[in-house]
């Protein structure tokens, strides 16, 4: 490993390449080389539809898991959110770094915006999951579709588009634009989408032993992978992508238990389905699966046929 440089693919944005940049610093923090590569992804290409017409199932990824398989690059960096459930049999996580603050927040230029339930704001985002919660919370707001990287949304929302944006916090933070948060929203009623706040680092199987184990003791916090890996146990259970209005969460309790939260934001604006198990750490994968499954019988199940349909 002493003289193997380590290549980092990633997207072109900003924030993919301060998350790219995190990576890389740990790695030399751990006396490994390493080296970014480039890569611009469908969903950085397609910008005049939302998520859902393009659909979910790697969006962001599907490029930099070529470059993977053909070992143009040993490692891909990305937001755990964007991750598709299911990587098939090329790919694996091997590191997830820890995690900074999950919850979502509404940022503006504007000064002075009345914020609450009867608001009539409007508010830009393009995910179906905060759409969804959105439709129930702020029933008086106008939701309007925004695409694209941090700046290019922000710049749309001073161009008129709307009020007010919906991000994740982790995003806005590490972007520095915390003097543009003007609202944040609770976990239990915007409970994030899977893996939100998180880096994941994705390799091929066919990665070298010595080169995975280098980059997981250098990047992965072992707190934070329990976490993730039993809520996208839950989004697999699903079969879901970023397209669908799912949301999971799971955190640790006070007594080293797991509190594990999942369901799905009804897209007409009615009650979540929603379900919660606290349970120890070797069960958490578990438990997600379990949520997953009542939350199909639930009628989850209905309302994702009829989102594809």
């Amino acid at each position: 490993m002493a003289e193997r440089i380590i290549k980092i693919g990633t997207r072109k944005s900003k924030l993919a390449l301060w998350q790219a940049y995190y990576v890389k610093e740990l790695l030399e923090k751990n006396n490994h080389k390493a080296e970014l590569v480039l890569i611009e992804t469908k969903g950085d290409k397609i910008l005049d539809r939302s998520l859902s017409k393009i659909g979910s199932k790697g969006v962001f990824t599907e490029e930099l898991e070529e470059q993977l398989r053909n070992g143009g690059i040993d490692i891909a960096v990305h937001s755990a959110k964007d991750m598709q459930a299911s990587l098939g049999d090329d790919f694996e996580l091997i590191a997830f770094t820890e995690r900074e603050a999950c919850h979502d927040v509404f940022v503006s230029h504007k000064e002075g915006l009345e914020i609450n339930s009867s608001s009539a704001i409007v508010i830009g985002t393009s995910s179906v999951r905060r759409v969804a919660m959105l439709k129930s919370q702020f029933p008086n707001a106008k939701i309007v579709d925004v695409r694209g990287n941090l700046q290019t949304r922000i710049q749309k929302m001073k161009d008129g588009l709307c009020d007010v944006l919906m991000l994740a916090y982790a995003g806005v933070h590490r972007m520095e634009y915390d003097d543009m948060i003007v609202h944040e929203l609770p976990l239990d009623t915007f409970t994030p989408a899977t893996g939100q706040g998180c880096v994941a680092i994705e390799s091929a199987v066919t990665l070298d032993a010595e080169v995975k184990e280098a980059v997981r003791n250098a990047v992965n916090d072992e707190d934070t992978e329990r976490c993730v890996r039993g809520e996208r146990a839950f989004l697999r259970e699903l079969q879901g992508g970023c397209s669908i209005p799912a949301f999971c969460l799971a955190t640790w309790t006070e007594d080293k238990q797991i509190n594990i939260t999942g369901g799905l934001a009804v897209p007409e604006g009615k009650p979540q389905i929603r379900y919660t198990y606290t349970v120890d750490a070797d069960k958490v994968e578990e438990a997600g699966t379990q949520i997953a499954k009542e939350t199909l019988a639930s009628g989850g199940a209905e309302i994702l046929a009829a989102l594809k349909n």
